[in-house]
């Protein structure tokens, strides 16, 4: 699966469990880890179950396996995922306030993801 493609796998499947300030970040010149870091939050810890849950089962529908690239719980207000070239952050609000990772990777590129987010 192309790297694009996931990328969009990944936010349709988010934005289908109400994912709020859905951001991704094109890391591909300035990191060597991935090629996009997806940044996201939920309102509380059972909705960050569901956004990851449904990132899980999209990519394992796809051929893409999570399995040791899952790092955190929901309760504990941070969860990674790592698809290879497409990294997911899924935090609750003052999780993602506290780490300020968009400030952190501000030299990579927004990605525009308008036309894969339902608008509300």
């Amino acid at each position: 699966m192309e790297t694009k493609e996931l990328l969009k796998l990944v936010v349709k499947a988010a934005d289908s469990k109400k994912a709020q300030d859905i951001v991704a970040l094109d890391v591909s010149q300035v990191s060597g880890i991935a090629d996009y870091f997806v940044i996201m939050q939920g309102m509380n810890s059972r909705q960050l179950g569901a956004i990851v849950d449904a990132i899980d089962e999209a990519a394992h529908l796809a051929g893409v396996e999570v399995g040791a690239g899952k790092e955190g719980m929901p309760d504990s207000g941070w969860v990674l995922l790592d698809l290879g070239d497409v990294v997911i952050s899924v935090f609750d609000e003052d999780t993602r306030l506290r780490y300020n990772l968009e400030k952190l990777w501000n030299d990579a590129p927004l990605v525009d993801l308008s036309a894969w987010i339902k608008p509300e």
